[in-house]
């Protein structure tokens, strides 16, 4: 059974760094700008982004979806419920199908071939792929210079634009970039010259030729060694590559890449590699793949060289944190869990008021009835009031802004604001995702508040 790429999305993490600045920390040189995580995102916020928009341009509702595939080289929990979070967190049904995918920059073509194969089995009908990273680079390493962050979803069915076609690979037992047991930064490549002459370039250059085999190909994505050594390759093989939008982002970095190739009609071909493999596959596209037009949003803070390693955990002050009151091993945290990841509220029955959380309001606020069904908040509304702390304890960020919003469904509700300086009364605000706090080892998601512009076409979830 053929399988389609119904719809696409992206996401792009908040910070910028020039990389020249990196360089000269070490004294060297460095071009370009690295995109980067905030301290409140992950690869799991970004997932989550990327998920939403692919779903809304493709129409669906989440709850229909056949399950969801995610790649990524580091999951938010090295053992953990990483793809439980994130399926709640979309909305996901609990049945649904999926997997996750993680270990190296080969995870997201890994999801993407996972996925592929249940569509055209008829294990599901669709499928939403995600492929996410934001990689910690080792200090000092020509990673830093390169590594950045981001994440694409794709939505796969039985109809749609781009058809998936010619899927091939191959392993060798090769040490490329990688990562110790406790090491919380990702290694460059031991000898990059060697590695590019004796394995990058032999094996990529095999991929290559096995697709100009199977036929014609307008546009390529191919991944690349160092920032030169794709070139010459490229040059080699006589083919044109794609630009990597946001430099290397790990898993996503070609699947990222290809969407720019999916704005026209056409066949685009994906080269990708890593943990010692190297894939092929191409996309033969009919027109236009929905959601592949649409412009990728800007940083929203350049900062520099030493906030970026703050955000990463690089660089700490000897600060003792505060601990959350609400510990995630608690029952207390599992029973709230659902209403922090997918944003809920308890609406009476009688007279429409919702609350907010559910589970601290057994009655209603106006009435008193307790005929409360458990509904999902709208994610965009109007800041009510709201106030900006200015000195805050570990592992909260000062100025931090607390917002009262009124919800366009009616609920109130206090959020944190992403940043101070652009909030005020009255303005149009949306929750996104984010990484609250971590209490021993464990994330905590919640919803912060993200001002909006009125003529912002990003999509809201699907309530």
């Amino acid at each position: 059974m053929d399988v389609f790429v119904a719809a696409v999305g992206r996401a792009t993490p908040d910070l910028a760094v020039d990389a020249r600045e990196i360089g000269a920390a070490w004294g060297v040189g460095g071009r370009g700008t690295v995109r980067a995580c905030d301290h409140d995102e992950d690869s799991l916020t970004l997932a989550w982004e990327a998920g939403v928009e692919a779903l809304a341009v493709a129409g669906l509702r989440p709850s229909t979806v056949g399950g969801l595939w995610w790649g990524t080289s580091r999951p938010p929990f090295a053992e953990g419920p990483s793809h439980a979070w994130l399926a709640a967190a979309l909305g996901l049904d609990d049945e649904a199908e999926g997997a996750l995918l993680s270990g190296s920059p080969h995870a997201g073509v890994e999801a993407l071939r996972s996925a592929w194969l249940a569509v055209s089995a008829g294990a599901v009908d669709s499928a939403l792929v995600i492929v996410s990273d934001a990689l910690v680079p080792a200090l000092g390493s020509g990673l830093e210079q390169r590594l950045g962050a981001g994440a694409v979803a794709l939505v796969l069915g039985q109809q749609g634009t781009a058809r998936l076609d010619r899927f091939h690979t191959s392993a060798a037992p090769t040490l490329d970039r990688y990562r110790g047991d406790r090491e919380t930064a990702t290694r460059d490549l031991y000898d990059v010259r060697m590695t590019r002459e004796l394995v990058w370039g032999p094996s990529v250059g095999a991929e290559i030729e096995c697709v100009v085999t199977g036929g014609t190909v307008d546009r390529w994505a191919v991944d690349d060694l160092d920032g030169r050594a794709r070139r010459s390759l490229a040059k080699a093989a006589g083919i044109e590559t794609l630009n990597d939008p946001l430099g290397q982002i790990g898993a996503a970095t070609q699947l990222f890449a290809a969407v720019d190739g999916l704005t026209e009609a056409g066949s685009v071909a994906i080269v990708t590699t890593g943990g010692g493999r190297v894939t092929s596959l191409v996309l033969d596209a009919d027109g236009p793949v929905p959601g592949a037009d649409r412009p990728l949003p800007g940083a929203r803070r350049t900062v520099g060289y030493p906030e970026l390693l703050r955000t990463r955990g690089q660089l700490e002050a000897d600060k003792e944190p505060v601990p959350m009151g609400v510990p995630p091993g608690s029952a207390m945290f599992a029973r709230g869990l659902r209403e922090w990841l997918g944003p809920a509220g308890a609406r009476c029955v009688d007279c429409s008021t919702i609350a907010v959380p559910p589970g601290v309001h057994p009655s209603c606020l106006e009435c008193g009835s307790d005929k409360l069904e458990v509904v999902p908040l709208a994610t965009d509304g109007t800041v009510h009031t709201f106030a900006v702390n200015q000195a805050m304890p570990a592992p909260f960020i000062a100025p931090l802004p607390i917002l009262i919003i009124d919800l366009d469904d009616g609920a109130r509700i206090q959020a944190q604001g992403l940043t101070a300086d652009e909030v005020a009364v009255g303005v149009r605000v949306r929750l996104v995702l984010r990484r609250l706090a971590t209490e021993r080892g464990a994330p905590l998601y919640g919803y912060k508040a993200r001002v909006v512009a009125p003529s912002s076409d990003v999509p809201a979830m699907e309530n």
